[in-house]
């Protein structure tokens, strides 16, 4: 079974003290970039709240420490479910809602 997506969410950023708000359990995420609306990523997980965590979302300093300067302003949305395989269900559907609709568009 899925639920609803959740609102939109600015991503944190490091030293900021902020937290990702997302359920722990299997899941779809989407994470866009907040000024154009671009898809930087979208998946089917077993737990939500992990992956947006362990996200990449900027180049590391050779230090190891993620420049502020650098990273992207996000946005993420998060859609728990009952299952990893409904979330993969749903996220096909989704990919081929998507497809259907830029092939008609072109």
């Amino acid at each position: 079974m899925i639920s609803t997506w959740s609102e939109w969410k600015r991503y944190p950023r490091p030293g900021r003290g902020e937290n990702i708000e997302a359920p722990i359990t299997p899941g779809l995420y989407e994470v866009r970039f907040a000024g154009t609306g671009a898809l930087h990523s979208f998946e089917a997980v077993d737990n939500v709240a992990q992956a947006l965590a362990q996200l990449p979302v900027g180049a590391k300093s050779w230090f190891g420490r993620r420049d502020p300067a650098k990273l992207p302003d996000l946005e993420y949305r998060t859609c728990a479910t009952s299952s990893k395989a409904d979330a993969k269900a749903a996220a096909q559907r989704m990919i081929g809602r998507r497809e259907t609709y830029m092939s008609g568009a072109a």
